[in-house]
């Protein structure tokens, strides 16, 4: 395959906009929050909070959760009671229509213990696409992890305070694939001309059949030491 080629293809990428980074042009996302409280149905999510980041670039986000109902409270109160899991879908949606879902849990009984205070976690990769969303619990907390040793009965909060994290990944340095490509294509075709010179001495060109020829001296001085002596 000539440069021609090789140009072709990334002229193609370019096009299709591979390897473009979608942080440089709608630089925004929403996150749809949803979580399961009704331990008899884990697989029954119900609206929790919608959050819009307006630039990832900045990191700034804006989170609105409305409190929970009284039949909600209820049902996180009994999951905590069982030791069951609090769980949270996150549905990603940005501007292109392209949507993507992540999912999350916590120990019911260690969120009540820190008073509803949690962390989302949200990982942005370098082309400005979320990666992966982590919910943790705050550490300001006293967190518990043994439910059976604890009552909430009385535990009548009914608001989240979500601190809501961005994090960047960062890149590895990426190899220029396209210039090491052009390089080899010029050495094959100057060898091709025979333009390719040799510029190494003479030991340079031929070590490998002096090499064996001097340990095969030496090994044979040394095994016959009666003859040097004679």
């Amino acid at each position: 395959m000539g440069i021609r080629s090789w140009s072709s293809i990334f002229v193609l990428l370019s096009l299709f906009g591979i390897g473009q980074s979608y942080i440089e042009y709608d630089g925004w996302i929403n996150v749809e929050l949803l979580h399961s409280l009704n331990a008899d149905k884990p697989e029954t999510f119900t609206y929790r909070a919608n959050i819009s980041i307006p630039s990832l670039n900045t990191g700034l986000s804006n989170i609105v959760q409305n409190p929970m109902s009284s039949e909600d409270l209820k049902n996180l109160k009994d999951l905590a009671a069982n030791n069951g899991f609090y769980r949270l879908k996150a549905n990603v949606e940005y501007p292109n229509g392209l949507r993507r879902t992540f999912t999350t849990a916590n120990k019911a009984c260690g969120l009540l213990s820190v008073l509803l205070n949690d962390e989302l976690w949200i990982a942005i990769d370098g082309n400005g696409y979320v990666n992966g969303i982590t919910s943790t619990l705050s550490a300001s907390g006293d967190e518990i992890y043994d439910c059976s040793s604890y009552d909430f009965s009385t535990f009548t909060i009914s608001e989240f305070s979500t601190d809501i994290l961005i994090k960047h990944t960062e890149l590895a340095p990426v190899p220029d694939t396209a210039s090491f490509i052009q390089k080899i294509e010029r050495e094959r075709e100057a060898r091709d001309r025979g333009e390719v010179k040799d510029n190494r001495g003479f030991f340079g060109k031929y070590w490998i059949y002096i090499v064996p020829v001097v340990i095969l001296l030496f090994v044979s001085g040394a095994t016959n030491p009666d003859q040097q002596q004679k």
